[in-house]
């Protein structure tokens, strides 16, 4: 609802999503525990998250979280174990990410092990430096397979290059989310395209042009560019106004809205190419 509060069919739902083996007594017990002040059949946002941050549901899923990152912090052989005894899907998905796995594996100190908390730095250093080799490569492959396929840099970076840098996001909020942080999971993503923004783009140009055998400027070749600004100004102001009618509050309907919203912008940016471009398509 959008009165700011839960009632007690939310807060039923709520539960059966954190945990399916929530029982009416449970329900009523944790309503108990949360109300705080006002009426006892609606609890506010805040006295859920007071109650949840002390709930046995909360402590039982931070322990299924440190039991995976221990399983996850055994050592390379468990990092390279083959899935013995699963399915085709769980080999086809072993083989395919094995060479990445056995690359970052042998290159850099897995400080979750004991003793190795001391290589941190390095292991921060290294990661950056394949953050760096891997990005190279994927905008040299990209391009490739779009030339190959008559598809212009500028949709490949819209669609394929978004998508891919996008994806440990993606990852690292669903992870936050599941610990039951969700700001924390909204504020990665808009701060992370933030720093592409005001530290990815002009940091390679300042060095670029601080370099001495390098031009003094970085000419943006890019047409249309004052087009893209004012349609990203109206997709954040669109953005806000459906978090608004949603009542700040992540649904499902919101989720779907911003599907469509991306889906709308591709459209209009493989148009106006497709127009820009005669050899398009």
């Amino acid at each position: 609802n959008k009165s700011g509060t839960i009632d007690r069919d939310e807060v039923r739902e709520l539960l059966k999503t954190l945990d399916s083996s929530v029982t009416e007594a449970d329900v009523e017990d944790a309503i108990t525990a949360m109300y705080r002040s006002g009426s006892k059949d609606e609890i506010t946002y805040q006295e859920f998250a007071d109650w949840y941050v002390q709930s046995i549901i909360y402590n039982r899923q931070q322990t299924l979280l440190e039991r995976q990152i221990e399983e996850e912090a055994q050592g390379i052989c468990e990092a390279l174990k083959p899935p013995w005894g699963e399915g085709c899907f769980a080999w086809l998905k072993y083989l395919l990410v094995l060479p990445l796995v056995a690359l970052l594996t042998f290159t850099i100190p897995d400080v979750r092990r004991t003793g190795c908390g001391k290589w941190c730095y390095l292991s921060f250093v290294l990661s950056i430096a394949w953050i760096g080799a891997f990005s190279y490569l994927m905008v040299w492959w990209v391009e490739i397979v779009g030339n190959t396929m008559g598809v212009p840099s500028v949709v490949m970076g819209y669609t394929v290059l978004a998508a891919g840098t996008s994806v440990p996001d993606l990852f690292s909020s669903v992870i936050v989310a599941r610990m039951g942080e969700g700001d924390m999971a909204v504020s990665s993503s808009i701060g992370s395209n933030i720093f592409d923004i005001l530290v990815g783009l002009p940091l390679p140009w300042l060095i670029f042009t601080l370099w001495p055998s390098t031009p003094d400027v970085v000419t943006v070749q890019a047409k249309g560019i004052w087009q893209s600004i004012c349609i990203l100004i109206g997709m954040l102001v669109a953005i806000i106004a459906i978090v608004h009618c949603q009542g700040w509050k992540m649904t499902r309907t919101l989720g779907g809205l911003m599907f469509v919203l991306y889906f709308l912008f591709l459209v209009q940016a493989i148009l106006t190419e497709y127009f820009r471009n005669p050899c398009f398509g």
